[in-house]
């Protein structure tokens, strides 16, 4: 059917497939079928989290949501998000702690267009993770990131949110997760408390 569709062949079809699986945006199950990828806790963790210890082990971090607010988007990320400036965004911060410590403060932004009647008492209660959320009641399915690096100082209220003090060294991460078409559907700022956890990235492997 999808050979018809499209006007291909069927060996065209299967190795897109076989390139979409590879990319984790499809995934088999022997005996099932193959299957849009769905973000469910373990793939979120292994794919798109990447602070961890200096043993490289990685543990599910436990979130508290700070913050939620409607704002108006500013002209970098109205440009980041391909959306109009003064567009309505909404702006979420949420601390991050593993082992019980904090470790990452987390600022993102999402077009409100994009995530209708998204709201404090649906990030609470979502029964996964936010990229869960994204794709069950949107159906918005984050395929990649885009991550930028640097370092950064603590402020005096990320400094207190993260338990360090003021003008300490941070690493800061800027991402962009986008959906198919790489479009781009959530910004992202970590600032990143590496006194005992480090950057580890090895997508290959998982």
């Amino acid at each position: 059917r999808l050979a018809a569709r499209f006007g291909v062949s069927i060996g065209t079809v299967r190795k897109a497939i076989d390139e979409l699986v590879a990319e984790r945006i499809l995934v088999r199950h022997q005996g099932r079928g193959t299957f849009v990828a769905g973000h469910n806790a373990r793939r979120t963790l292994f794919h798109f989290f990447h602070i961890v210890p200096a043993d490289g082990s990685k543990e599910q971090p436990d979130i508290e949501l700070l913050s939620f607010e409607r704002a108006k988007a500013d002209a970098g990320s109205a440009g980041r998000l391909n959306i109009a400036p003064g567009a309505a965004v909404f702006r979420v911060k949420n601390l991050l702690r593993l082992h019980g410590e904090p470790v990452v403060l987390d600022e993102i932004i999402l077009a409100a267009e994009r995530f209708p009647k998204l709201s404090e008492k649906v990030l609470r209660e979502r029964d996964s993770t936010i990229y869960q959320l994204y794709q069950e009641r949107y159906g918005i399915n984050v395929v990649r990131s885009a991550e930028r690096l640097s370092a950064a100082l603590a402020d005096r209220a990320s400094a207190k949110l993260l338990g360090v003090p003021a003008g300490s060294p941070l690493l800061r991460i800027r991402r962009t997760a986008l959906t198919y078409h790489n479009v781009p559907v959530e910004l992202r700022t970590s600032l990143v408390n590496t006194a005992k956890h480090e950057y580890f990235s090895d997508l290959g492997k998982n």
